[in-house]
């Protein structure tokens, strides 16, 4: 790492020390948790990949910086109950990368991708004392570790893969339609869990579908919000008020009308 990048890194540490001091701090950072900062983790984690999806280098840069933050808040509080630093944690990654990398760092070989996957599949065995990882709690480590949608797409993956599949794409489709109808005779009569139940399980059984057609459910979901955004701004654009002064008819002929625009490829909205 050269110099000017550790001057940087060591004053990001400084500026966030000093947020954190009892004396001339920040009571916004001084009242963080660990816990508190979960859902800024999450949600720069996601200001990252959107950047680097859509974004300009600038973008990408400064989400990155949002991002590093995170990780050295964290650290902060961390050394402060004297748990962990972030020399620790550079450390304990550090060491982890050249374990795991013996045909970079040390005697092993690969030349490959599947090989490398393999060797790493293997020393991460290696590293638990070679106890293998049931099925059910690996699953239990994608539920809850990954967002809901992509959980539930790696689960079904991998449960094919187990032999938990159908024959055919209709017999899929089947148990959408099962799913289908047992939501709505719950929505008809019975409780909010048992309704939530219901959705979820016809939710998992249309990320079948798109796992089948080799579709991706939150880049498709991603999508759709994306369009739904886009039309609106058509909406708002081609309107002579606000959206809120407009009868339902009225909406519905803005929204065809987005439509068409968008199809005819006449509206760029920005990233």
């Amino acid at each position: 790492m050269s110099n000017p990048t550790l001057a940087a890194l060591q004053r990001l540490i400084d500026v966030v020390a000093q947020l954190r001091s009892p004396q001339g701090g920040c009571p916004w950072d001084l009242a963080q948790t660990p816990q508190t900062l979960i859902p800024y983790i999450i949600e720069e984690a996601y200001e990252t990949v959107a950047a680097l999806q859509t974004g300009t280098q600038g973008d990408i840069c400064e989400e990155l910086g949002d991002l590093l933050l995170q990780v050295v808040l964290q650290a902060q509080i961390a050394s402060e109950f004297d748990h962990f630093s972030l020399a620790e944690i550079a450390d304990g990654i550090t060491t982890k990368l050249i374990r795991r990398h013996p045909h970079v760092f040390g005697e092993g070989t690969a030349t490959t991708v599947g090989e490398v996957r393999e060797n790493w599949q293997a020393i991460k065995a290696a590293e638990k004392g070679n106890v293998p990882e049931s099925v059910s709690d690996s699953f239990r480590r994608y539920a809850h570790t990954l967002p809901p949608l992509m959980a539930s797409t790696k689960i079904s993956r991998k449960a094919a893969a187990l032999g938990f599949e159908w024959e055919t794409l209709e017999d899929v489709w089947a148990k959408v339609g099962e799913e289908w109808g047992e939501l709505k005779e719950a929505i008809a009569h019975k409780d909010t869990a048992e309704q939530e139940a219901e959705w979820g399980d016809l939710l998992f059984a249309l990320i079948q579908i798109a796992r089948w057609q080799g579709l991706d459910p939150s880049r498709a979901l991603q999508g759709t919000n994306q369009r739904f955004i886009q039309r609106l701004a058509i909406m708002e654009t081609v309107g002579d008020r606000p959206l809120t002064e407009y009868s339902l008819p009225e909406l519905d002929q803005l929204w065809n009308e987005a439509k068409r625009q968008l199809g005819q490829g006449r509206f760029k909205p920005s990233p």
